[in-house]
């Protein structure tokens, strides 16, 4: 086990700021409670559980595995510990006050891009349920335990050459039907050339992800807001952003991407982290006619 502290020295809400790397309240790489976070995660020099627990100004990071140092090296970055975050810029009155509010929530950086855009990519024109249940039921098919404390049940999501070596059809008693599943398979093969767009600019990364068929900018924003740690991400195309964001700041029950664009306009530059203010506001739009149903692919 390693062991290394970090002084908080700006605000810092640890489990508000990590529970974007949660996909769905089941996810086996991540779990959070009140000031603690345990995480799971590949990094370029092997796997790492990472578990951190937040006391006032300190940070205690305990790392196990072949990459528990790369992990632990790697926290500043994920957390922004070394930055004050700039300021959001004036405009409605309901920002301003969640920004007074929710000081410590932050946009991550984690610098590991298919653990966000294979989920991402599962996210696709389907539910959240159907997404995280097809999430979890790759990593707990495919995947392996993470190194560490076994209570703690954390497993790892399986690497780009399994998911690669997949045949299609493995994929469909996961509820994943043949073209996202192609499209996995597509993404994993090459994962050395995707993981590389953390090291270029933020324009150049989204031009690379976006060159691939079946990534568009909704994915590649959601890969932006987790990995590359942009405060500026909109994931565009989104079935509830629009609607949440309208809402929230027009008093319009519903809304599109030109109607969302305008009204987060002022806030060029920290987007992200405006939208991340509304979801946690307990705003919701009105709910017209009845929810879309998941699909169960796998039974037929």
């Amino acid at each position: 086990m390693a062991v290394r502290s970090f002084p908080i020295r700006h605000p810092l809400d640890l489990v508000r700021t990590l529970a974007p790397l949660a996909r769905g309240p089941y996810d086996p790489t991540i779990r959070l409670s009140t000031g603690r976070a345990w995480r799971a995660t590949r990094t370029p020099d092997g796997p790492a559980t990472v578990a951190l627990v937040h006391t006032g100004d300190a940070l205690r990071a305990e790392a196990w595995g072949p990459g528990a140092d790369r992990a632990l090296a790697d926290i500043p970055v994920l957390l922004g510990l070394d930055l004050e975050p700039a300021p959001i810029p004036s405009g409605h009155p309901l920002i301003a006050r969640l920004a007074r509010r929710d000081t410590g929530i932050r946009i991550p950086r984690t610098a590991a891009v298919l653990e966000s855009l294979i989920p991402a990519i599962l996210e696709q024109k389907v539910t959240g349920e159907e997404a995280h249940r097809a999430w979890t039921g790759l990593i707990r098919a495919h995947g392996e335990a993470a190194p560490g404390p076994t209570d703690r049940r954390l497993r790892l999501g399986p690497t780009p050459a399994t998911l690669a070596a997949l045949p299609y059809y493995a994929y469909h008693p996961f509820g994943i039907e043949r073209r996202r599943a192609e499209l996995i398979r597509r993404v994993a093969s090459r994962a050395s050339w995707f993981e590389a767009i953390v090291g270029l600019p933020l324009p150049e990364a989204y031009a690379r992800l976006t060159a691939v068929p079946g990534i568009g900018p909704w994915t590649a924003a959601e890969v932006g807001v987790r990995a590359l740690g942009d405060p500026d991400a909109v994931s565009i195309g989104d079935f509830h952003l629009p609607n949440l964001v309208a809402y929230a700041l027009a008093g319009e029950p519903r809304g599109n991407d030109a109607r969302m664009l305008e009204l987060l306009e002022p806030y060029r530059g920290q987007r992200a982290r405006v939208m991340r203010l509304l979801e946690l506001s307990g705003i919701r739009p009105p709910r017209y006619g009845p929810r879309l149903s998941p699909r169960r692919i796998e039974a037929f």
